[in-house]
């Protein structure tokens, strides 16, 4: 499986377009705004986009997402339905963070733990994984030992979990029993920064000793 990362918004959150070398299928995840960077993206490597992931509700993550479904015709799947509330105050959180105006919209299918991800050759497995928020997921492939984790854990640090409905210990849970356990050797991608590994993470994350 191939992927790029694409830093959107004021925010530079990573959006993840995921493919399969022999077919070019794709999925988008997180794309938080910029949707002509995206667009330009998917044109270059010639790409079909199948569907657009979203790992949970802030706006960062999906400020973009309604745009780019519309104009591919393709769906947005996730987050879990515990994001609903996020979701529904996307209006609210573009006047928070001086956005333009971002309306709330339901995804086309809610995620749940265990849910599988296909496009062309590729599988991607579903982890609930709450904490930051409430029905955040992240996303793993298998086969190359890669995830996607949006704003549970970054390079040197875990996700804040001061927004409504965050919580900590719920965080440290989904860390050390859904991310951990996927193996030291995988890396991952996170919702904002420079990536790492899983091991290097366990070993040396100050917010995890």
């Amino acid at each position: 499986m191939h992927h790029t990362i694409i830093p959107v918004t004021p925010f530079l959150q990573n959006c993840s377009v995921l493919w399969c070398e022999e077919t070019r299928q794709a999925v988008v995840i997180d794309p938080g705004g910029e949707v002509d960077r995206i667009e330009q993206v998917l044109e270059r490597e010639r790409l079909i986009p199948t569907r657009i992931l979203l790992t949970h509700g802030h706006l960062d993550h999906v400020g973009g997402a309604t745009a780019l479904a519309r104009k591919r015709a393709i769906p947005i799947t996730g987050p879990h339905q515990e994001d609903q509330f996020w979701l529904d105050s996307l209006p609210a959180q573009c006047e928070w963070l001086g956005f333009p105006r971002c309306e709330p919209f339901l995804p086309d299918e809610w995620l749940n733990e265990g849910d599988t991800i296909r496009f062309g050759q590729e599988i991607l497995k579903v982890r609930h994984c709450p904490g930051h928020t409430p029905g955040h997921v992240i996303f793993f492939d298998a086969g190359s030992a890669l995830a996607v984790v949006g704003d549970v854990l970054f390079k040197g640090s875990v996700g804040r979990t001061d927004f409504p409905r965050g919580n900590q210990a719920q965080l440290m849970e989904s860390i050390h029993r859904k991310l951990f356990s996927l193996g030291d050797e995988v890396r991952f991608i996170p919702g904002h920064g420079p990536g790492s590994t899983l091991g290097h993470e366990r070993r040396t994350n100050p917010y995890l000793q």
